[in-house]
């Protein structure tokens, strides 16, 4: 192998121009593209900003072909509930009642208020139309790899390196599930912070110290903390940068190639430059002080927000998850080269790894670390790469284990920023090594991207619905609990009873102590007419979880098909201590209370006062709670008021053609009028159904 020149005497630097005293001026079209403050005082070529154009032209393009189908999809049944369709804090919470729980939630098992206000926003723009939600997830990645070109590209003046990697970034496999997954917005989002961290520090590196743009760059750090506290880790990421392509460690810094990264009048206002290496180093390391401190602070909000769904050691040994990690770490890397057998949910292997499996694992992970060391000096950007996907893998790495899974297409959406760094700018010195492979190697990259868009479009086929995507799920991991469970769930919507029981008892034979696949199986069989043995699965639900609020509302509703009123007013007083902003069971509650046909169980009040709060819950638009409200005013003799929220009732049906519905509330709107309650006497009588009965 070659060595590498001196410094000084590298053909670059002989044949490089001498320094003009004026730069030339870029066209004003390209203010966005130029590269303002290479030290060299030149600046792009008009041909590079026109390639420039064309290569954010094309990420967009690519971004749109792969991803854009998304907006004819459906929400799935993983997570997205959650953060969207059956959160009312997002749908029906007032704005700024919702960006108060935004930031004071622990919802979800995190703390990323940013990740709701945006979902929130969604709302505002698109209701419960799913394919806006998409949308907003598909621009925000689209954004996020130009900004990481143009990042790149004026980091480096390495324009085609720069985007081969944010093209790699943007259309392959594994990031389908960052952007195909409405709950992953935290991804998409965290990523374009994360890009603009990274242009707000190049700004702060290549200019004379400034506290603003110091500032500026720990506002964005705190902004993408506060959509996924991933990002913990970019101030690693900056002293990578540090040392390459930015050469702060240097005395002399520059960048790749012939190009350099600060401006003679910047260096000669940063003394440190001068100093000793071990005197750059820790200035550098000094540096980072605050982003260290905004790391940890969000390491404290995330654990307060994770305590319930981290996995004590009890339950998975930390010698499992120390052999877990090597192993993932190498699986991931075979995903990159060979992004095949990609699903939703890789299981925990456990205790099950072999020992040669992990050996091999860390054999593998030793011997490219110490050869990306060996040739730190030739080759920087080899280490950088590499320790920019090791280090940023960390918080998701398993040793503080979150959840059932053993690895995440998601947990790669940044890590893999440096394997492509490593990977373009390796191809690019094969090619100045060899310049008669230049060609080979444009075509290999030009096959590579191709290759990549169509498995990418083909992988985000599997999101368009929550049957195809847990079908899919299975095909890769015959034996994921969470696949069986979830694929049960969508196929109970989907009005499939029998292959949803299948599933579900499937599920609960990988894990026979979960509540929540015992609640859908009960939903399961309720659906199919088998009230007692969903009674069952419901009651073995509560002696595993005695909170589950699903569970006491669906058992209620289960008894209530059977007579058993009062205990069916039990379990929703129960979920309601459980849960008090649960709008569902508060309305059931209010429901039974108000209209019972056995006085005993009757309670005007309370009825009044649960479906008040049912009706705050739901910002007052919910015609089924205005009924029941109107029905509770009845019962406690406050006819005019029943009689004026039955007519808003109604009124709101009639706008959303509501026929049933608004026949029924006639019919009560007539007994208030006369002074009479209504009684509900189907409600012994009621078929069992997949939701708490009257839900909102």
């Amino acid at each position: 192998m070659s060595r590498s020149p001196k410094r000084g005497n590298s053909p670059e630097h002989r044949n490089r121009p001498r320094q003009q005293t004026k730069a030339p001026k870029a066209p004003d079209s390209a203010k966005l593209m130029r590269d303002s403050s290479d030290p060299s005082g030149s600046r792009a070529t008009k041909r590079d900003v026109y390639a420039a154009w064309a290569v954010c032209g094309s990420l967009l393009l690519a971004v749109a072909v792969v991803f854009g189908q998304t907006v004819n999809y459906e929400f799935t049944n993983f997570d997205d509930h959650v953060y969207v369709y059956e959160n009312s804090h997002i749908t029906h919470d007032p704005p700024a009642q919702g960006i108060l729980w935004a930031f004071t939630s622990k919802d979800a098992d995190n703390w990323h208020p940013l990740t709701w206000l945006s979902h929130i926003l969604d709302y505002q723009l698109y209701g419960l139309w799913a394919g806006g939600h998409h949308l907003t997830s598909v621009l925000l990645h689209a954004v996020t790899a130009i900004m990481l070109f143009l990042v790149l590209w004026r980091m480096t003046a390495d324009l085609w390196p720069s985007a081969f990697v944010a093209a790699v970034f943007a259309i392959h496999p594994l990031r389908v599930e960052s952007v195909a997954w409405v709950a992953e917005r935290k991804d998409v989002l965290s990523g374009l912070f994360f890009m603009l961290t990274l242009w707000a520090y190049l700004g702060y590196v290549r200019r004379p110290f400034s506290l603003v743009r110091y500032l500026t760059v720990m506002a964005s750090f705190a902004l993408g903390l506060m959509s996924k506290p991933m990002l913990v880790t970019l101030p690693f990421v900056l002293l990578l940068l540090d040392f390459w392509p930015l050469r702060r460690f240097s005395e002399n810094p520059s960048c790749s190639g012939s190009h350099c990264t600060t401006t003679p009048k910047a260096t000669a206002q940063r003394p440190f430059l001068h100093r000793s290496s071990f005197q750059r180093a820790w200035h550098l390391l000094i540096e980072k002080a605050p982003l260290l401190l905004l790391t940890v602070a969000s390491c404290f909000l995330t654990t307060w927000a994770q305590k319930k769904a981290i996995v004590g050691l009890e339950s998975l040994s930390l010698s499992s998850r120390i052999a877990n990690s090597p192993v993932s770490c190498v699986a991931y890397l075979v995903q990159f080269v060979y992004p095949a057998g990609l699903a939703v949910c890789y299981p925990h292997p456990m205790s099950g790894l072999p020992i040669w499996r992990v050996a091999g694992a860390l054999l593998v992970l030793a011997a490219i670390s110490l050869g990306v060391l060996a040739c730190w000096r030739r080759n920087p950007y080899l280490l950088v790469g590499w320790f920019w996907y090791l280090g940023m893998l960390v918080p998701v790495i398993g040793l503080v284990q979150v959840g059932a899974q053993a690895m995440a297409d998601r947990y790669t959406y940044l890590p893999q920023i440096g394997l492509c760094i490593a990977l373009a700018w390796g191809i690019a010195h094969v090619a100045k090594l060899w310049p008669y492979r230049r060609s080979i190697c444009r075509i290999a990259s030009a096959l590579a991207i191709t290759i990549l868009i169509g498995c990418s479009w083909r992988q985000t086929t599997f999101w368009c619905d929550s049957e195809m995507l847990w079908t899919r799920a299975l095909a890769c991991a015959p034996h994921s609990f969470k696949a069986q469970c979830n694929l049960g769930s969508a196929l109970t919507k989907r009005g499939r009873f029998d292959e949803a029981i299948e599933h579900l008892q499937a599920a609960l034979d990988l894990k026979p102590h979960n509540a929540e696949a015992h609640v859908d199986l009960g939903i399961a069989l309720a659906s199919r007419g088998r009230a007692d043995e969903a009674i069952t699965q419901y009651r073995d639900a509560l002696k595993i979880k005695p909170d589950y609020v699903d569970a006491h509302c669906n058992l209620a509703v289960a008894l209530m098909s059977q007579g058993q009123i009062g205990e069916a007013i039990t379990h929703f007083h129960e979920a309601v201590n459980f849960k008090p902003d649960n709008s569902s069971a508060l309305n059931n509650l209010a429901w039974l209370l108000a209209t019972c046909p056995e006085a005993t169980f009757r309670n005007g009040a309370e009825a009044v006062k649960s479906a008040e709060r049912a009706l705050h819950l739901s910002n007052g638009q919910e015609p089924t709670i205005l009924d029941t409200l109107a029905a509770a005013y009845a019962e406690a003799g406050r006819f005019p008021e029943a009689v004026q929220t039955a007519r808003k009732a109604l009124d709101l049906v009639n706008r959303q053609n509501n026929e049933s519905l608004a026949e029924g509330l006639k019919a009560r709107l007539r007994l208030y009028e006369a002074g009479t309650p209504y009684r509900d006497n189907s409600a012994a009588a009621a078929t069992p159904a997949p939701q708490p009965a009257r839900s909102p």
